[in-house]
C-alpha cells in the first residue's frame, strides 16, 4: 500500500532533499507504511579510497532510511519534530563502485520512539551493512 502523498512529500522534502541527502544523491525508491527503500548511487564524492563507498555515507543512508520508515506511518502531529536517538551500524561487506540500497522496516513503534531495522545491499543483492535506528518523534 503506497504512502499518502503528504507523507511521501514530507520524506522527500525533509530527508531526501535535505542538504546532506542531496549532496550524497539519496533517492526514495519505494515507500509504504513502516517500510521504505532508499538508494545511494555510486558517486566519486562518496568514496574513501579508489572506488570504495565511504562507511560514513553508508551510515548516513542507514540513518536516513530508519527515520524515513519511522515517519512513514507516524501521526501528523509527531512528524514535525524528529531526531535519531540511536544508530547502530554493522559493516558486512564492501560496496566497491556500486549503487547501494537500504530497506528499512519498523520493528517497534512506541508512543514517541520508533525502532527500525535496515539492510543495505548492493544492486547484485550482496549485503553491505545492516543497522538499527531508534527515532524520537514528536
Amino acid at each position: 500500500m503506497p504512502l499518502p502523498q503528504p507523507i511521501h512529500d514530507r520524506i522527500q522534502t525533509l530527508l531526501i532533499n535535505s542538504p546532506l541527502g542531496s549532496r550524497l544523491g539519496l533517492c526514495l525508491l519505494e515507500a509504504e507504511p513502516d517500510r521504505v527503500v532508499l538508494g545511494l548511487p555510486f558517486q566519486p564524492g562518496n568514496v574513501t579510497v579508489g572506488s570504495m563507498v565511504h562507511g560514513g555515507a553508508i551510515a548516513t543512508l542507514i540513518d536516513v532510511s530508519g527515520m524515513a520508515a519511522a515517519v512513514s506511518n507516524a501521526p501528523p502531529e509527531s512528524q514535525h519534530r524528529a531526531a535519531t536517538a540511536s544508530l547502530v551500524v554493522n559493516y558486512l561487506g564492501p560496496a566497491n563502485g556500486v549503487e547501494i540500497r537500504a530497506e528499512a522496516c519498523v520493528l517497534k513503534r512506541g508512543k514517541s520512539l520508533v525502532v527500525s531495522r535496515i539492510t543495505v545491499r548492493d544492486v547484485a543483492g550482496n549485503i553491505v551493512a545492516d543497522g538499527t535506528v531508534t527515532s524520537k518523534l514528536g
